[in-house]
């Protein structure tokens, strides 16, 4: 009997076509829809709102954050220097002929024109001036407006590149924590003490310099210190700020006496005196006619005189000590008040040269060091005393805080006696 044939059985597929059939689906194109003009403004209008939407955010952000951000990144201030006076130079004698130039007519129309010549130099140099008042509740409700608030003038003296400092007369400190600066065109400010000196009676107060507007910064300056050295009396002088009791006010006059000293401890200063009115408590500064600030006018110079003048201490003298309070130093001060002991005085009294002690402030560091009244001071800091300028130059150049020694001589029964003084330099704030 015929077995039956068994079924044929179909070939294997390869490998390759089991993934051609596999994946056969995707040999399929899939075509995209077709992009309209219409798709296409509507993605661009939509691009365009979300960046409009991101730049006013972005804005608003660096608007909001710039004032913290200059605060933080402003870097260090710059260091203040004053530069030293110039020396005057003595020309050369020329044999010329004297050139004779007929005088002016002096009438009304040229006193006129002489006085607006003046204004002008005034109004220029006003631009350095300013008004500084404490913040005070009820004295600023009381004389608001009536131009006679409690208030000093003062004078921009320096720019650090972070703060327009400012220099005044120190008694606007007392009992006050917050002060307001109004500058020429009427601005005002908030100010901060940096630095004050009670011996000299001078402060320092700062105002950030990325609170003040560009329309101001086109209407003020700073000052510049002229040398006081050349002044002589019957100079021509203005006085601007608060000298007849009130701010801004304007005088002119001449400097009637520039021959006195002021004494404090620790050196002296020269007194311009002028016949321009002024407030028993009047503060201002004067100037020449070139706009230089040649000294500062304050009411407590040579005491309660009875005066009804202004007297101002020479700025030369004064610069030596601005150049540390700009910076935010101390001042040094020991204490000691004296007169100098040259070589004629000397051999006609029968004593050593150097500074002869006519005072010790009580509880200053001079007194702490035992430094007594008739002591004779020859030498700080290894730096030889010749008189009471160079006294005041060697304190200055201590640091406050260093022990500095003092060599000097006392008189003792048989006689002058070598005697020295450690001296722990302080400073008065």
């Amino acid at each position: 009997m015929p077995y039956d044939e068994e079924p044929k059985q179909k070939p294997e597929k390869g490998l390759e076509e089991q993934k051609e059939e596999q994946f056969s689906f995707l040999q399929e194109t899939i075509k995209p829809k077709p992009v309209t003009r219409r798709k296409i403004l509507t993605q661009l209008a939509r691009v365009g709102i979300y960046g409009l939407i991101f730049g006013t955010f972005a804005c608003l952000g660096f608007f909001a954050l710039k004032p913290w951000a200059q605060n933080q990144f402003q870097g260090d201030p710059k260091t203040v220097t004053i530069p030293a006076d110039e020396e005057p130079q003595d020309e050369p004698d020329k044999e010329t002929e004297p050139v004779v130039q007929q005088a002016p007519a002096l009438d009304a129309d040229s006193f006129k024109e002489m006085m607006k010549s003046v204004f002008e130099i005034a109004k220029e140099a006003n631009k350095c001036v300013v008004s500084i008042q404490p913040e005070k509740e009820d004295s600023v409700l009381m004389t608001q407006g009536s131009g006679t608030e409690d208030s000093n003038a003062g004078i921009i003296v320096a720019d650090n590149g972070q703060e327009l400092l400012v220099l005044c007369d120190n008694s606007i400190c007392e009992d006050t924590k917050k002060w307001t600066v109004t500058f020429s065109d009427n601005t005002q400010y908030g100010a901060n003490l940096k630095k004050q000196d009670k011996n000299s009676g001078f402060a320092v107060f700062a105002v950030p310099r990325i609170k003040i507007t560009k329309a101001t910064w086109n209407n003020i300056d700073v000052a510049t210190l002229g040398n006081s050295n050349l002044v002589t009396k019957g100079d021509i002088t203005i006085a601007l700020g608060n000298t007849f009791g009130y701010a801004d006010g304007v005088g002119y006059g001449i400097i009637s006496s520039n021959e006195y000293l002021e004494n404090l401890a620790d050196g002296q200063r020269r007194v311009l005196a002028t016949d321009i009115p002024a407030s028993a408590n009047g503060t201002g500064i004067l100037f020449n006619l070139s706009g230089e600030v040649i000294g500062m006018v304050k009411p407590d110079i040579w005491g309660e005189s009875g005066s009804n003048t202004a007297k101002a201490l020479a700025v030369s003298d004064l610069k030596a000590m601005i150049q540390l309070l700009v910076n935010g130093e101390s001042v040094p001060y020991v204490g000691i008040y004296g007169t100098t002991i040259n070589d004629a005085v000397a051999k006609e009294q029968e004593m050593p040269t150097g500074i002869y002690v006519t005072q010790v402030r009580a509880d200053s560091p001079g007194m702490a060091a035992g430094i007594q009244n008739g002591d004779v001071l020859q030498e700080i800091a290894g730096e030889k005393l010749s008189n009471l300028l160079s006294y005041e130059k060697a304190v200055l150049d201590c640091k406050v805080g260093q022990t500095v020694k003092i060599k000097g001589k006392r008189r003792g029964a048989g006689g002058y006696v070598d005697i020295d003084f450690n001296v722990v330099v302080g400073s008065l704030e």
